[in-house]
């Protein structure tokens, strides 16, 4: 009882905690000034890893076994994956932007976790035969760790992809402004004077808008590429386990169950990446951050999408809607 009450509180801590860290990074990025915000969410997304961290301890010893037998154990661990991967970026001394795009992770995975949706897995059950096994930490522990650094990885891909077209399109604009001034040359020079005038004066407010904004799309490019080096070698580690543990649990190696199979689409789609990446002649980043958008579709797809059809070997770690 003392176990539950105290998971209970932990849960309701954390939930709040990351809530109010996102809060405060959204204030933090619309009013730069108040370098005070910065340091505060900071704090509250420390204090967020370590509620999460005591309420994976706290099932962890009633339960006796690692939570990661049901959907909410695994989400809870993914969250917690998820507060790893955002406070890197806190390793640097200088502000850094990229956790504010990590942090909603965190958010939206407790708040499903917590939600009425996972109110039958919320009590930790006696394992399934199935998972009664040494390689269920293995195993388990290194997939959602590999499905965290990926979508946080290719999360950065997406916001990429918005700055580059964001860009591309105020070129365009910029490009036919210039063609509208070079056609009203012809209402007198004094008027074109101006505005070269004019656009002298803004010249060095663009390259300087210009210049963060490039810092910004090789700070995400390189850090999405670092990110989803590390879960790539989770995911690996994770799926070669589960290949051992299938072997001893159903006398095959593979059996192209519906986990396995998007487990393995998965990984092909992030071999194309790390493939695309040697490309030298890449824009940017852009073609591997398609490419990595599209893995974090295929990513929830074979994390969350295969649970709710309940179907395959992988069944048990699917859920139920809860009915009045």
């Amino acid at each position: 009882m003392i176990f539950l009450t105290l998971e209970h509180i932990l849960t309701h801590i954390s939930f709040s905690v990351v809530s109010i860290g996102i809060l405060i990074h959204l204030m933090a990025l619309l009013v730069d000034e108040f370098v005070g915000l910065y340091a505060s969410s900071k704090k509250g997304m420390r204090t967020a890893f370590f509620c999460i961290t005591g309420l994976l301890v706290t099932r962890w010893i009633y339960s006796g076994h690692l939570p990661l037998s049901d959907l909410y154990e695994s989400l809870i661990f993914l969250s917690w994956g998820f507060a790893i991967i955002h406070m890197v970026p806190y390793l640097k001394k200088k502000k850094n932007y990229l956790n504010i795009i990590i942090a909603p992770s965190i958010f939206f995975t407790q708040a499903f976790a917590t939600s009425g949706f996972l109110t039958n897995l919320h009590r930790s059950e006696v394992l399934v035969p199935a998972l009664q096994s040494r390689w269920l930490m293995m195993h388990v522990s290194m997939m959602v760790l590999g499905y965290a650094a990926l979508l946080c990885g290719s999360l950065l891909s997406v916001a990429l992809l918005v700055i580059i077209f964001y860009k591309i399109i105020r070129t365009l604009d910029s490009a036919k402004s210039n063609n509208l001034l070079s056609s009203s040359f012809s209402f007198g020079k004094s008027q074109y004077m101006t505005k070269k005038n004019n656009v002298f004066k803004n010249t060095s407010f663009l390259s300087s808008r210009n210049y963060y904004r490039s810092q910004l799309i090789q700070q995400l490019d390189q850090w999405g590429y670092r990110i989803i080096s590390i879960g790539f070698i989770f995911l690996t580690i994770g799926i070669l386990s589960g290949a051992v543990w299938a072997n001893e649990a159903w006398g095959s190696y593979w059996n192209w169950d519906p986990k396995e199979t998007w487990a393995f689409i998965t990984w092909a789609i992030f071999v194309i990446y790390f493939h695309i990446r040697t490309n030298k002649n890449s824009d940017e980043g852009l073609n591997s951050a398609i490419v990595a958008s599209m893995g974090f579709l295929i990513i929830w797809i074979c994390y969350f999408g295969v649970n709710l059809l309940g179907l395959g070997l992988h069944s048990y770690g699917s859920f139920t809607l809860t009915s009045n």
